[in-house]
């Protein structure tokens, strides 16, 4: 028998999934084959301390969502771990493409984002030039040249431009950048941005979820977007919250699931943690993470669900909220290789004299 979280009994058996693991029995044993549902929208999150198995189980649900017709898998990875999604895997391809020099289009942040994303009030001088150029221009240098030719107090137009720069700097803005066509293909994009600032690296986020929600809106991509966030607490209090908050709370009507994984789950906002439906919790052991997670605890659930979470690497416990029950769970293996191991010191060659060996 074959179980599918985040399904309810009304829905289509035949309807795509992919495979997570198995469940888990009291004595530690393997039982039945445990799925997610990836035929309608979902708000998931997962959440373990470091090595526990966060970043891998976000592998496992990548392999699974690229080997799935009609989804469009969108992986960011701050940490560089997920290009192996590439590499030959066991058994089904997985299709993927690594994106490793992420650029998007000026016109995938709205006004409002652009001031946010430069620390500017949009009712400062400077402020309101950004405001104003990002409204009316449709590049980096457009705007640029629509603030130079404003007629402002030259000490505003100089603060805008200031800030226009240190944007430009960034080098992730390109007229011919990312957008949600280029996203919307059958394999999983891994977007890797572990080589780029926390600012920039919002700015990715943030553009990439506008456009991916704002397309399903217009219509102009079939597939359903699946947004894959490792290392989500980076983008909370940053100005990748706002696109994350949108597709949270309004993602499931236009068909956007967004998954999103963190060591810490204290350090997300309080509405990542309650409009999850699927939550898949490794051990943790911090007492505001714990309390973060406790807050999530549904009524459903009899007992505290921090009693319940796994002590070992690759166990879970997954609370799926469509059918309101509780699972103990083991991920399976990946058929990719696993990028996120750390390395040790006595891996290292040395020669004789103490020299690594290249």
């Amino acid at each position: 028998m074959t179980f599918v979280i985040g399904r309810g009994p009304e829905s289509d058996g035949d309807a795509p999934a992919g495979r997570l693991g198995s469940y888990r029995a009291r004595d530690g044993s393997s039982g039945a084959p445990l799925h997610v549902d990836f035929d309608g929208p979902h708000a998931a999150l997962v959440v373990g301390k470091r090595g526990y198995g966060k970043s891998y189980t976000l592998g496992v649900l990548a392999e699974g969502l690229a080997r799935t017709r009609g989804v469009a898998p969108v992986v960011v990875d701050p940490m560089g771990v997920f290009p192996t999604l590439a590499r030959p895997a066991d058994g089904e391809p997985v299709p993927a493409e690594v994106i490793d020099d992420p650029r998007i289009a000026a016109t995938t942040l709205d006004p409002r984002s652009w001031c946010a994303l430069l620390d500017l009030s949009p009712e400062s001088g400077a402020g309101g030039l950004v405001w104003r150029a990002a409204r009316e221009a449709s590049t980096l240098a457009a705007m640029r040249g629509h603030v130079e030719a404003a007629d402002a107090p030259s000490v505003d137009r100089r603060a805008a431009v200031n800030h226009l720069d240190l944007a430009d700097s960034w080098g992730i803005f390109d007229p011919e950048g990312l957008s949600a066509a280029d996203l919307a293909g059958g394999a999983v994009t891994v977007v890797d941005v572990s080589g780029i600032d926390a600012a920039p690296m919002n700015a990715v986020v943030r553009g990439i979820g506008e456009a991916l929600y704002r397309a399903r809106v217009n219509g102009t991509v079939a597939r359903l977007p699946w947004y894959v966030i490792d290392e989500a607490h980076a983008f909370f209090g940053g100005v990748g919250e706002a696109a994350l908050g949108t597709i949270l709370t309004r993602g499931r009507a236009p068909g956007v699931s967004l998954v999103l994984a963190t060591q810490r789950p204290s350090a997300v906002s309080a509405v990542a943690v309650s409009q999850s439906d699927l939550v898949v919790a490794h051990r943790l052991t911090s007492e505001a993470d714990l309390d973060a997670l406790e807050a999530a605890r549904p009524t459903y659930m009899s007992n505290s669900l921090t009693e319940r979470l796994p002590t070992s690497p690759g166990e879970a416990v997954v609370v799926d909220d469509a059918t309101e029950t509780v699972h103990a769970a083991t991920v399976r293996r990946r058929d990719t290789p696993h990028g996120g191991d750390s390395p040790s010191a006595g891996d290292v060659d040395l020669d004789a004299d103490g020299v690594a060996d290249d």
